[in-house]
């Protein structure tokens, strides 16, 4: 499919999850300062990303968790992958949720700590969620995804914004796990089970996951 064409595509599709939900939506998920901060900051197109996202997880919150990483991935992988040196001017940028909706548009890293968080927020356990830290054999390059491990022994799916469909790890032939971490404990990535634990932990092996934290609290998030 055309980039343009593509980013056309992606564009419709958030717009009308804001207009389909946006006025029916019960509660809130993301406060309106928040929204207004984004509005200001990075404009209306922002904006509209946000209150999006806003109204789908209101639309999600009685949901199953296998139709909330559905829906989840889906939503965020609608936006446009960029290098951090695009979108931010620097070679390793960990982007907040607010922030990559706001530029809409981001590295791997990005949309797993957006889909890490917006899953988080409805109510999906910490505890089954894990950034995985990839090579992908078909870019011979570095990668980032989202596993989700419905027991601690299952076999994880995997989120990811090269392949949109959610698949188990074990079809996931194209990637070679490293790696896997959340906000609680760090791992040695296997692709069934959660591997074995890393010394030192998130404080130690991670620094720019206590960055991205640190933003985040500032954002009100």
């Amino acid at each position: 499919m055309p980039k343009k064409v593509k980013n056309s595509l992606a564009r419709a599709f958030l717009a009308a999850l804001a207009l389909l939900f946006c006025v029916s939506a019960i509660g809130e998920f993301i406060q309106s300062t928040t929204i207004a901060n984004v509005s200001k900051i990075y404009g209306e197109n922002a904006k509209r990303r946000v209150v999006a996202l806003n109204a789908l997880m209101n639309s999600l919150k009685n949901e199953s968790e296998q139709e909330k990483l559905k829906k989840v991935n889906e939503f965020f992988n609608s936006l446009r992958w960029a290098n951090d040196m695009e979108v931010w001017g620097k070679k390793d940028y960990w982007a907040t949720r607010m922030e990559f909706l706001g530029k809409g548009a981001g590295d791997c890293e990005d949309f797993v700590t957006a889909k890490y968080f917006t899953l988080k927020q409805l109510g999906v356990p910490t505890s089954k969620l894990y950034f995985t830290y990839v090579k992908a054999l078909k870019f011979n390059q570095a990668h980032m995804v989202l596993s989700y491990y419905e027991t601690p022994k299952s076999v994880p799916l995997i989120l990811d914004n090269i392949n949109g469909n959610i698949k188990i790890a074990t079809q996931r032939t194209d990637l070679a796990p490293v790696y896997s971490f959340n906000g609680d404990s760090l791992y040695l990535a296997k692709q069934e089970g959660l591997g074995q634990v890393v010394p030192g932990g998130n404080k130690k092996q991670n620094p720019k996951w206590l960055e991205l934290i640190d933003k985040m609290k500032k954002e009100g998030l």
